[in-house]
């Protein structure tokens, strides 16, 4: 089975169902279904063809979704961009992956005069808007499409390309097949008991790799709405408006969303399932988001973008017993503190440094088998072999496993700051910092944050004689990084704790700020 007969399956099956919901104007499947072969044709005049890539820089819509479907129709290969990211980190991942062509949402289009992607400006079509009536090139270019027959690309060929953070500090491309994404999605929607009566919401961002657990749902004919961007008022409006009962999200929408005045008036009476996932919630907004949502499946999952992506899920019956054990005993330890149990398709061990399994509930590296785990990275054959190893994921998570099978996760070996749902790497915006003249030496490490999850955080050594403020630096790394990497927080320090051999202890830095109360964000 691939993508493109599941596909096909679901048009036939579900033809006359409503397929895609908009403010503007919805489809049926067997309408979407059109449009998506008559996308692909569109494609096809931009050079996409089998195994090329070719780029999405587009807000959450449901055109969006066409122009992915009507890659895996051709067998081409979406390259979903990050438009968080710098223009130079974009065009760093264009290169990277030598895309025939890039769909642009008009809000984009201004990324373009960057001189970074001037070499790109002549593979670009501007679209207009990936949701809504405003986006009359691409509704003509629809429309003077040609449609194409489907391709039946082979169920192990790359389907997509999602680029992550490496610890060089430059985006790797995580190549997915066809199976990969496919058996996630039977595995995940099993465990959170996916209907076809659920109309989906699009919530997580459509580049994030979080937006593949959609596929539980779609691929039963659920209807699909979507959220170009989040704010808490947009995401209850469209609860109300198309009455979502299902949605995938991070910690910090659903902290802004029940901290928000327009809560206590919304209506999400609609609402059966939600699920959280990509960065950590402190226990206190856990209790608050299962009080708020009292009548809803609330589901915890963890996973990596290698893993198409989920590995564990948090059961909700077993979840909701957690919440109320800690909140009727005031006990902040167990199970609670976990994500959750292996998905039914994977295998989880936690491994020594020699590769030996280690008892339960001792600590180590976290690993992964099943049929979800990547093919490998982009044109890195010697970072493929060292993340997949005898049919193993390395994920490069510390982690433990208790006797009942629930999953801890306790550090991350790649320095990683996970912060609203975003994945910042240290390395990289270290070397950013390192650009600054005033700058002897800095350190990112990850504070607690009520809102974010983590906090990115410098912590700083100014050359002798010289104190740069917060604000110039801020305003020098985001010349350099896309705004969710640029630190939040910066700490002048007077030295930082090395080892004997003159190796910052990044550890000891960390641990000391992870002790610390969470911020508090204001508003």
């Amino acid at each position: 089975m691939n993508l493109v007969r599941a596909f096909t399956s679901t048009v036939r099956h579900h033809g006359q169902r409503p397929a895609m919901l908009d403010a503007a104007r919805s489809y049926t499947w067997a309408e979407f279904g059109m449009r998506v072969s008559r996308v692909a044709g569109m494609l096809e005049r931009f050079g996409a063809m089998s195994g090329r890539h070719f780029g999405i820089l587009a807000r959450n819509g449901f055109r969006y979704e066409e122009l992915k479907w009507a890659g895996f129709w051709l067998g081409a290969i979406p390259v979903p961009l990050n438009f968080r990211l710098a223009p130079p980190e974009i065009a760093q991942i264009l290169d990277d992956a030598q895309c025939t062509h890039v769909m642009v949402e008009s809000v984009f289009a201004p990324m373009l005069e960057h001189p970074a992607l001037a070499p790109w400006r002549n593979r670009v079509t501007i679209f207009g808007e990936s949701a809504g009536a405003n986006a009359a090139p691409y509704e003509s270019l629809l429309a003077d499409a040609t449609p194409v027959p489907a391709s039946d690309p082979d169920p192990d060929a790359d389907a997509l390309l999602l680029y992550t953070g490496g610890t060089t500090g430059r985006s790797k491309g995580v190549r997915l097949s066809h199976s990969n994404i496919l058996s996630n999605n039977l595995a995940f929607g099993l465990a959170v008991g996916a209907r076809p009566e659920h109309v989906y919401l699009h919530a997580a961002p459509m580049f994030h790799s979080a937006d593949l657990l959609a596929l539980g749902w779609f691929l039963q004919g659920a209807a699909q709405c979507f959220l170009p961007m989040f704010s808490p008022q947009a995401f209850l409006e469209t609860i109300a408006r198309h009455q979502v009962g299902a949605v995938v999200t991070v910690p910090t929408m659903l902290i802004g969303t029940v901290s928000s005045p327009e809560f206590s008036a919304a209506d999400t009476s609609s609402l059966r399932v939600l699920i959280y996932g990509a960065a950590p919630m402190a226990l206190e907004w856990v209790e608050r988001v299962a009080a708020a949502f009292p009548d809803v499946e609330l589901f915890n999952c963890y996973g990596l973008t290698e893993t198409a992506p989920d590995l564990t899920i948090f059961d909700a019956r077993e979840f909701r017993a957690a919440i109320k054990h800690m909140s009727t005993s005031g006990e902040r330890e167990g199970p609670l503190l976990s994500v959750g149990k292996p998905n039914a398709l994977n295998e989880l061990r936690v491994v020594a440094p020699d590769g030996r399994e280690v008892a339960p509930g001792d600590a180590g590296e976290l690993i992964a088998r099943g049929p979800n785990i990547m093919k490998g990275y982009h044109k890195r054959d010697d970072e493929t072999r060292a993340t997949l190893r005898d049919g193993w994921l390395y994920t490069g998570d510390i982690a433990r496993i208790d006797a009942a099978g629930y999953v801890y996760l306790l550090d991350r070996l790649k320095d990683m700051v996970i912060t609203g749902g975003e994945n910042v790497y240290s390395s990289e915006v270290e070397a950013v910092l390192h650009r600054h003249p005033a700058i002897a030496e800095a350190v990112i490490v990850g504070v607690p944050d009520e809102r974010l999850g983590e906090m990115v955080t410098a912590v700083i050594v100014a050359k002798p004689g010289l104190r740069p403020s917060a604000e110039e630096i801020a305003a020098h790394c985001r010349a350099f990084l896309g705004g969710f990497k640029v630190p939040r927080r910066f700490e002048f320090v007077e030295q930082l704790p090395k080892s004997a051999l003159g190796k910052v202890l990044k550890g000891e830095i960390r641990q000391s700020r992870q002790q610390e109360k969470p911020h508090v964000q204001p508003g």
